[in-house]
C-alpha cells in the first residue's frame, strides 16, 4: 500500500454492500489508472456463449488482474472501481458474486456501478475500470513488498 490508505464508511450513512464510501491515500507512491476491461479473450472475442454475463464478468476481472500485474499492482492496491452492467436488474447479483472473489471484502475499494443499455463493443455485457495507489520502492521495501492475491487467483492454483 502507499504511505497510508484508509478505507472507511461514515456511520452517518447506511453500510454499503461490498464497497467503501471513502478511500483516503497519502504518502509516497504513484497513482495508476486502468482503462475499462471487457470479457475478451486473446483473439479479442467475447468469452462464453452469447449473452453469458457470468463468463464475461469473470474474464473482465481476470483481464483487469492481468493489467494490474503488468503495472506491478495487486487488487489490494486498488482504491476505486467503476463498473458498467448491461441489464443490471438481472445481472447485479452475479456481478457482486464475481467481484467478491477478487476484492478484499473487509476493505473493498470505493465503487460505482452503473446500469447501461449497451457498451461500445456489440454483445459486451460488463466492463470494469480501476484506479490504484502503488507505494514507491522505499515504502514497498519497508512494508515487505507483499502483494495480496485475489481469492480467484488462489483458487486457480489449487
Amino acid at each position: 500500500m502507499a504511505g497510508s490508505i484508509r478505507f472507511s464508511n461514515p456511520k452517518t450513512l447506511a453500510k454499503p454492500p461490498g464497497y467503501s464510501y471513502v478511500v483516503e491515500a497519502s504518502g509516497p507512491g504513484r497513482t495508476v489508472y486502468f482503462a475499462g476491461q471487457l470479457g475478451l479473450d486473446m483473439e479479442n472475442k467475447l468469452v462464453g456463449a452469447f449473452g453469458d454475463f457470468r463468463a464475461q464478468c469473470v474474464r473482465a476481472f481476470e483481464n483487469m488482474e492481468l493489467a494490474l500485474a503488468a503495472a506491478g499492482v495487486a487488487w489490494a492496491d486498488v482504491v476505486k472501481i467503476n463498473n458498467y452492467v448491461v441489464d443490471i436488474s438481472v445481472n447485479i447479483a452475479i456481478f457482486r458474486e464475481v467481484r467478491d472473489n477478487y476484492l478484499n471484502t473487509k476493505a473493498p475499494p470505493a465503487s460505482t456501478t452503473v446500469g447501461v443499455p449497451a457498451l461500445a463493443r456489440p454483445g459486451a455485457l460488463f466492463e470494469i475500470e480501476a484506479i490504484a495507489i502503488v507505494p514507491d520502492k522505499a515504502a514497498k521495501a519497508a512494508s515487505g513488498g507483499a502483494k495480496k492475491k485475489s481469492k480467484a487467483s488462489k483458487k486457480k492454483k489449487r
